[in-house]
């Protein structure tokens, strides 16, 4: 016990002050634990053969999958459209929904499900992922305790209860604490996650390379979308005899018409009633250019939402090389958006800025030019001898044909889980069905995997076998609980609560449900309380593992959201302390 304690001190103060890395931290204290014979090999190297491994393994990889097909594009599109710009919004809404949908799915599962709409969110609205990630985590976490069908402890407790000759509890039950405890979390990043979070003040713009590239070359950034009716002075025109650059300064990026999508339109081509055109310009320009042509101004992007999808679409500065078969050449002569289906936004050649026509403009080496366009058509030009793109090039590809394999395959796993078969199995099932079924290649299932994150939970669950092993938690559990005395409930609720809190951290909280649960049985005899509610209370409080990354939850975020254990200990630290509160209140006042 005396070396476990130690080994379990040292792996906190590690954890607390950042003097290794998490992952390198949890391998550090599985080694001790081998060679101070605490443990055998093989219980030391279990944790990489665990459930809960193979269960995170295989939810970064069908959530990789799920992104890949962009099926959670639309869902983010109709979260903004409830939620507005407002971080808090945002933040609200994906964490009630997350948190619901916890309540009868396990909460890896959740979050593998909302994470890539999340980070789609974070890049539309240019919010620091950082600001939005965490709190969908800890409402999945809390979601759990909604239900006695999501959360392991509670799934195990009723066994517990039926092998004591206890009654177990019915599925909704423990409903009223969970929603409270939702709710609490819920408005505690509404109202406090601009001082809790990292990342900056609110809609604080992540800088990135499109960010850079506009805010270098002061580029207008705003996408409008028009449509032509029967009585514009537009229709029969073309974008050179309209004036769009001459005249307005302005720059058509795409036309369709009946589902057919032309884009960087070439300079002779017709403007036609029903087109639908897209318009890139200061707000000044493109508001005088649509009055003069009578355009009518169209709310939904349809088929032409990509263009304002970061991943789909953007700026990309180039260079003519010495060598390029362009030199001497003008915009006009190479057709240049017929050619490549990019639109040129500017041209910098030697000292001078050129943004209005530039048809005539001859190429020469050396010369930037801003384009913007698809990425696959961009990646054509870094392809291309003639020049040379300085902008890295999204390599995003979408597989909207896909969409309907990788829902499936990961609702198939999904209701696998919940029927009753193993959750590592079920999940793990699901995720290389995505590979059979071609949603994600074999090399892209190997990359999805976060390997940071599996020797963290690997390392740390060997921790949790040897705190129990060596009889360390019954322990600490037991001269803890002398402290109750007889007839306290109330000293009776906090110290399970604040017991369960903190053996969760480091071991799983089934396991830790698992462990304690006789002891509390012991505790409410001794009190001279119904054990029910207590072994209850112990199972929730499970789930209050919010101060430090060990949780698979929090594990499965560090990296997307870019986090430290001291961003953990700094909003955890709030979370625990009202979760503690709120579940001791409601059970002192209602359960018991």
């Amino acid at each position: 016990m005396i070396i476990v304690l130690s080994v379990l001190t040292l792996t906190v103060i590690i954890f607390v002050f950042e003097l290794l890395r998490i992952d390198i931290a949890a391998i550090v204290a599985m080694l001790l634990l081998v060679w101070t014979k605490v443990l055998t090999p093989s219980e030391a190297f279990s944790g990489f053969s665990g459930s809960a491994v193979i269960s995170m393994m295989a939810v970064m990889i069908m959530g990789k999958g799920i992104s890949d097909t962009g099926v959670m594009n639309s869902f983010s599109d109709r979260i903004l459209k409830i939620t507005g710009k407002s971080r808090k919004n945002i933040t609200g809404v994906v964490s009630a929904v997350t948190g619901l949908m916890s309540a009868f799915v396990q909460n890896v599962g959740a979050v593998a499900l909302f994470l890539p709409a999340v980070l789609n969110i974070s890049k539309k609205q240019r919010i620091s992922p950082s600001k939005l990630i965490m709190p969908l985590g800890f409402s999945a976490i809390t979601g759990g305790t909604l239900t006695m069908i999501a959360s392991g402890p509670l799934i195990i407790l009723n066994d517990i209860l039926r092998s004591s000759g206890l009654e177990p509890y019915s599925v909704f039950s423990v409903t009223p604490v969970g929603l409270i405890l939702l709710v609490v979390v819920i408005l505690y990043f509404y109202f406090f996650g601009n001082i809790v979070l990292p990342g900056g003040k609110e809609n604080a713009e992540t800088e990135t390379e499109q960010q850079k590239l506009i805010n270098t070359w002061q580029l207008p950034d705003k996408i409008f979308r028009y449509t032509i009716p029967q009585k514009s002075p537009l229709k029969g025109l073309t974008p050179e005899t309209s004036g769009v650059w001459q005249k307005y300064s302005v720059h058509i990026l795409a036309i369709s018409k009946s589902g057919v999508v032309d884009h960087a339109p070439w300079r002779n081509t017709v403007f036609e009633e029903g087109h639908d055109i897209v318009i890139l310009g200061k707000e000044e320009n493109v508001k005088r250019f649509s009055g003069d042509m009578e355009l009518k101004l169209k709310d939904k992007l349809d088929n032409l939402k990509n263009l304002n999808d970061p991943d789909s679409a953007g700026f990309a500065e180039i260079l003519i090389p010495p060598r390029s078969n362009l030199t001497g050449k003008s915009v006009r002569d190479v057709s240049f958006r017929k050619e490549y289906s990019v639109e040129p936004v500017l041209i910098f050649s030697g000292n001078e800025r050129i943004e209005q026509d530039y048809s005539d403009r001859k190429f020469r080496p050396g010369d930037t030019i801003v384009v913007h366009g698809m990425w696959e058509k961009i990646q054509k030009l870094k392809e291309s001898d003639d020049f040379i793109v300085i902008t890295p090039v999204k390599t995003v590809s979408h597989k909207p044909k896909k969409a309907v394999p990788a829902v499936i395959c990961f609702a198939g796993a999904l209701i696998l889980a919940i029927t009753g078969f193993p959750i590592s199995v079920s999940l793990f099932t699901g995720a290389f069905a995505m590979v059979l079924l071609k949603v994600i290649t074999i090399e892209d299932l190997y990359k999805a995997i976060d390997w940071k994150v599996v020797f963290l939970i690997a390392g740390l669950i060997p921790l949790g076998i040897a705190v129990q092993k060596s009889g360390t938690a019954v322990f600490i559990a037991e001269h803890i609980s002398a402290f109750a005395g007889e007839g306290n409930l109330l000293l009776t609720i906090i110290l399970v609560g604040i017991l369960s809190s903190v053996f969760s951290i480091f071991m799983s909280n089934v396991a830790s449900t698992v462990v304690l649960a006789p002891i509390v049985i012991s505790m409410a005899g001794i009190a001279n309380i119904d054990p029910r509610p207590l072994v209850l209370l112990a199972a929730v409080c499970s789930a209050n593992s919010f101060v430090l990354p060990t949780h698979q939850v929090n594990a499965m975020l560090i990296t997307p959201g870019g986090y430290s254990n001291r961003d953990y200990f700094k909003a955890g630290g709030g979370i625990s302390i009202l979760f503690l509160i709120t579940v001791t209140a409601v059970f002192y006042l209602f359960y018991f």
